[in-house]
């Protein structure tokens, strides 16, 4: 009962970081943001690494190269991505384009490691994309023809081609370390490749005046959305996860991954006054719908 509480939990709190990444941008750019969540994170993981793990492993010469992908795809990439959609993009409507990861994943894999796709997979990947198009063109799919797309649309679909390289890269790295070890060194290099964009972007602006202002005018509230999105919703949410997926199977506990913009939806309404559309809600139950039918 323990375990499925926490993986109830985790969702809730992935949920809110698109409402936490929200707030976020609304006083930082989306390098330097994308930085701290990470630096934040890189310490939390360094920390429950040595207490669960009891060290941190040294990968083999081998892994190095994709690894530093991961920190590429997962970390720089899909947080840039994140943060840079957000900036114009909706925390509810953000949640839902990102709920195609899975789609994404599937797809991937059957391009790229051959795995089959049944007739319940395709089904279920034309449900998520038809779902997809009514949440990215607010009820008008004609406009996806017209090309008549939002930036922040595009920065979203962006996280979801990040996030399916980076799934499929973990698969070779975690052949031979565990899940949570490979999660810490795709943080720790995520970060490091985020500092130099960060500090162009005016990390350090207080410091030097020929780099605008930016972290050094954050509100308490960028602060807190900061710590949110690095301590609850990347390094407690990840162990979480990791401990369901140890204990359930990834079958069982990815089932819990379609809360999330469920959660998502519900705490842009409550927080931001985020009122759903028909066209999100219809949308929104297309791509959800589409996910379990091609998880199943």
């Amino acid at each position: 009962m323990i375990i499925y509480l926490k993986l109830l939990v985790t969702m809730v709190l992935w949920g809110g970081t698109f409402i936490a990444g929200r707030l976020v941008v609304q006083d930082m750019g989306a390098f330097a943001a994308a930085f701290c969540r990470f630096a934040i994170a890189s310490l939390a993981l360094l920390t429950l690494t040595y207490t669960i793990e009891g060290h941190l492993p040294q990968p083999p010469r081998k892994l190095w190269l994709p690894i530093a992908l991961l920190g590429l795809t997962g970390i720089f990439a899909y947080n840039v991505f994140f943060f840079s959609g957000l900036q114009t993009v909706e925390a509810g409507r953000a949640a839902l384009i990102i709920a195609l990861n899975p789609v994404a994943i599937a797809l991937g894999a059957a391009l790229f490691f051959k795995d089959p796709l049944s007739r319940t997979k395709l089904l279920g990947i034309g449900l998520s994309l038809l779902g997809a198009a009514v949440v990215i063109s607010d009820g008008d799919p004609v406009r996806l023809l017209r090309g008549d797309v939002g930036i922040g649309e595009l920065f979203m679909l962006g996280c979801v081609v990040s996030w399916m390289g980076y799934s499929l890269l973990g698969k070779v790295v975690m052949a031979e370390l565990s899940p949570f070890v490979t999660t810490t060194y795709a943080c720790l290099v995520g970060a490091l490749m985020l500092l130099g964009p960060a500090l162009a972007e005016g990390l350090v602006g207080a410091i030097r005046e020929a780099i605008r202002p930016g972290i050094a005018a954050a509100a308490p509230t960028t602060w807190g959305g900061l710590l949110y999105l690095g301590i609850l919703g990347s390094a407690v949410g990840f162990t979480w996860y990791y401990d369901g997926l140890k204990q359930l199977g990834p079958a069982r506990a990815g089932v819990f991954i379609n809360l999330v913009p469920v959660f998502a939806i519900a705490l842009a309404a409550l927080f931001l006054q985020e009122t759903p559309t028909s066209s999100l809600v219809l949308g929104g139950s297309l791509v959800i719908a589409g996910v379990v039918i091609t998880n199943r």
